[in-house]
């Protein structure tokens, strides 16, 4: 069956690279002051609520120097000088976080918690009890399971 129309290609919006809003980068040149949010999350940091200083061009836009880059994958760039260090959350936070996750990976027929969210909304119970098959021991934790929170000193009491 032939088509009757033909697609239309969308307009490619561009934009000069002088009136862009923030500074723009290309990949290796960019100055040592600035990081992506991965590059601070490495670090143990956080942008601390600041707004991005400057754009990391994407790879298909450094053969384009002359226009801004708008593409999704462009990376925002944030200075070290004005991150903090990422906060630690509390106890009782991390109690209340392991009870939610608890409560999305419990099967409530079965009472397993497996190691993965289960689709509770739709199903109602864990993939085993309802198509009726033994889950294999790798995907719940054996019971009693073993709580790692973040807050919980590792070394020993003294």
């Amino acid at each position: 069956m032939a088509r009757t129309h033909r697609k239309q290609r969308r307009e490619i919006k561009r934009v000069p690279r002088t009136e862009a809003a923030l500074p723009e980068h290309d990949r290796k040149t960019c100055p040592p002051g600035l990081l992506t949010r991965r590059q601070l999350r490495d670090k143990g940091l956080s942008p601390g609520g600041h707004d991005p200083v400057a754009v990391l061009r994407c790879k298909h836009c450094s053969y384009r120097p002359d226009q801004a880059c708008i593409h999704p994958t462009r990376a925002w760039l944030y200075s070290v000088e004005l991150a903090r260090p990422k906060r630690i959350p509390t106890l009782a936070q991390e109690w209340a976080l392991d009870r939610a996750m608890a409560a999305r990976s419990t099967c409530p027929q079965c009472n397993r918690r497996y190691y993965f969210c289960l689709p509770l909304r739709t199903q109602g119970v864990c993939d085993p009890c309802d198509k009726g098959y033994e889950p294999s021991p790798g995907t719940y934790f054996a019971p009693p399971a073993k709580h790692l929170l973040a807050a919980i000193p590792l070394t020993p009491a003294a």
